[in-house]
């Protein structure tokens, strides 16, 4: 993780909820330099907008990874994931992002979508 990071990031992340039941990590170059500046062309009139700036900025917080590369994840998110402290969690690269997971509740998650040949034809199918 640490070798794919920029040294801009600084060996930190930005953790904020995720659009479903996960930690949303992401690098504190990437946080500063496209989510910010996104968040700040955002109506403040827009009550829409305004909620969602409020959530995702309640959430989030700045973690840097020890000397090991690990992260520790803030106790209300922790809670919001239904991690298990001191049990595994799975961490899942998404391009411009790490999410975190419980592995029951992501197995869960992903059982409740549409088969994944339907879904690829949707999605990846015009290319």
């Amino acid at each position: 993780m640490r070798r794919a990071l920029s040294p801009d990031a600084k060996e930190t992340f930005v953790a904020t909820r995720g659009e479903e039941q996960c930690v949303v990590l992401y690098p504190l170059d990437y946080w500063e330099g496209e989510i910010e500046p996104r968040m700040r062309g955002l109506n403040m009139f827009n009550q829409e907008d305004r909620v969602f700036v409020r959530q995702l900025n309640r959430w989030a917080d700045e973690v840097t990874m020890d000397a090991q590369g690990r992260i520790a994840v803030p106790k209300p998110l922790v809670e919001f994931a239904g991690l298990q402290p001191g049990e595994k969690a799975l961490v899942i690269g998404a391009f411009d992002r790490l999410e975190v997971w419980d592995p029951a509740g992501f197995e869960a998650h992903i059982n409740d979508q549409p088969d994944y040949e339907s879904l690829a034809e949707r999605v990846m199918g015009g290319i």
